[in-house]
């Protein structure tokens, strides 16, 4: 068996040298250029293992699992100075044996679907208060967003539905790589849903966008999330 050699390391290679080359409040505007330069790598070692394979579909899962990675280390030191932490939804997925404190967190997190009992909600990252285990939000991560935006909200409905998940903030970050939340007039259905829906979505780029209280550049996710906590 080849072992696969192109990894996530190289990409969060690449955004260092973005962040070098641009700065570090800045980089972030540049994530698309970053995958851009990763693809034609990751392209060669996929057919270098699998030369009749379908680099496309790989690429998508690949690029998918690395933006939530290097969202996860833009935001952590910005997070922790609020005295937050964050885990992978993954994380709380799939171990099935995790710490007393992770475990609070995934009960506090846990939809009851009655008969069907408790589901986790499609979380990428789940930011919590580790003095009580509480759940601040969920945060979606995707490049693009096809069918993404519906999916998220979809939980911030379940949410809803109880006294123990209604203050949950559910918000999306993503790259907007098909410029589905670009214009305020007319609204694609994406953008729709991320103004009505979510608490707050939130775009890496370098293009223009018709910002609104909702949908922002990615720079004011901070800035926005200090208020949440100063609020609460």
């Amino acid at each position: 068996m080849i072992v696969c050699q192109y990894t996530y390391e190289d990409v969060e290679k690449l955004y260092k040298e973005m962040e070098r080359t641009k700065g570090m409040e800045e980089a972030h505007k540049y994530i698309s250029e970053v995958f851009e330069q990763a693809k034609e790598p990751h392209k060669e070692d996929f057919l270098r293992r699998k030369p009749n394979g379908n680099h496309e579909q790989s690429w998508h899962k690949f690029k998918g699992s690395c933006f939530e990675k290097l969202l996860k280390y833009i935001i952590t030191g910005s997070i922790e100075k609020l005295e937050l932490n964050i885990v992978n939804g993954d994380t709380l997925e799939r171990r099935k044996r995790l710490p007393q404190q992770l475990d609070t967190v995934k009960r506090n997190l846990a939809i009851d679907y009655g008969e069907f009992g408790l589901r986790l909600p499609d979380a990428d990252i789940v930011v919590y208060n580790p003095e009580n285990s509480q759940i601040i939000a969920i945060i979606s991560s995707k490049t693009s967003l096809a069918e993404r935006v519906a999916q998220t909200s979809y939980w911030k409905f379940k949410f809803l539905e109880s006294e123990n998940t209604a203050h949950i903030k559910v918000y999306l970050i993503t790259a907007d790589a098909k410029k589905d939340l670009t214009k305020v007039d007319p609204a694609k259905k994406s953008r729709v849903i991320a103004e009505v829906e979510l608490d707050g979505t939130y775009v890496l780029t370098t293009e223009e966008l018709e910002e609104s209280h909702k949908v922002k550049l990615f720079e004011h996710f901070i800035e926005d999330f200090k208020k949440l906590i100063e609020e609460n």
